[in-house]
């Protein structure tokens, strides 16, 4: 069953209240561990010491955790994660495509890739243990807490690990009973002056999914980028909350803000508009990371400050 549909069926509680068994995890012996991840088992050292992440939830969930990272990929990152940026952390690629040069020279004990690198798992696997934390939106919190979980147990920060995630449950919980009072949300991305929607199932369908948000809008296409929609598909959609999210923001790229591509005659019409209910989601937890314990912990943070306020 898939976590959404346990939403649904009112289970949340005892679900995530319950021992996740194994967390992805089978003792090889005292000194090493076999990990189970997106593309397989791996067998590594028991806290391994040099470690290179390239997603950047994993990051996240590592520096929640306090585990020492030695190299990370160059990119735009978060205030709370800024401190990676320095020269301190060996720079290691990109977020999708590693300096295997770089790579080899750490001599890591570790390699944690995820959704923007996964495809890389394979080359990056004959230099160094490698372990895959790509997450399946469908059952996007189930992994989410399966990663933390699995970090947690490699680290020997199970405890912390668990802290997290009852902290996380606990705020869903919460959120949820707001949401299911809020009346219908839609979930847009703008991005080069262009806008597409996204629902439940979808890379930002938390809302509907887990935070108990009616969707307003049925069916739309699950994809990557969301499905393509007018200002005139929000006006007739009339969602009683519009959430937002500015890619060009979350990248650093030059274009029109979201505000100025929703600023408009027919989005102004929309119920959401009139009663100040547009929420714009921080474009850093929402894009770039999304699936890490901090970042994750904000964005259901977000939504149940901006539920209840009003």
């Amino acid at each position: 069953m898939s976590f959404s549909r346990i939403l649904r069926a009112g289970l949340i509680a005892t679900v995530l209240a319950a021992p996740f068994l194994g967390a992805g995890f089978n003792p090889a012996s005292a000194q090493t561990i076999e990990a189970t991840h997106a593309q397989g088992t791996t067998e590594l050292k028991l806290k391994p010491e040099t470690v290179l992440a390239f997603d950047l939830a994993a990051l996240d969930i590592l520096d929640a955790l306090g585990v020492p990272v030695h190299g990370v990929p160059k990119a735009a990152l978060p205030a709370h994660l800024a401190k990676y940026e320095q020269v301190a952390y060996e720079k290691i690629g990109t977020l999708f495509e590693p300096n295997y040069e770089a790579v080899n020279a750490t001599a890591p004990d570790l390699i944690i890739v995820g959704d923007r690198s996964r495809l890389t798992y394979a080359e990056l696997s004959k230099i160094a243990p490698t372990v895959d934390l790509s997450v399946d939106q469908k059952d996007f919190l189930e992994n989410v807490i399966r990663n933390i979980r699995l970090l947690g147990r490699i680290f020997d920060k199970e405890a912390l690990a668990e802290g997290l995630v009852t902290k996380l449950e606990q705020s869903i919980a919460e959120v949820r009973r707001a949401g299911q009072r809020a009346g219908t949300g839609l979930i847009v991305l703008t991005t080069g002056g262009k806008v597409s929607a996204f629902g439940p199932g979808s890379r930002f369908g938390l809302i509907h999914d887990a935070l108990g948000v009616e969707p307003a809008a049925k069916g739309l296409t699950i994809s990557t980028h969301g499905q393509p929609i007018s200002a005139e598909f929000i006006f007739k959609t009339n969602p009683d909350w519009l959430f937002v999210l500015d890619r060009d923001a979350a990248v650093g790229q030059a274009g029109g803000s979201a505000r100025q591509v929703l600023n408009n005659d027919l989005v102004a019409q929309t119920t959401a508009w009139k009663k100040d209910q547009v929420v714009y989601l921080d474009p850093a937890n929402w894009y770039l990371i999304g699936a890490g314990a901090t970042a994750l912990q904000a964005s259901v943070d977000q939504i149940g400050q901006e539920l209840t306020k009003r």
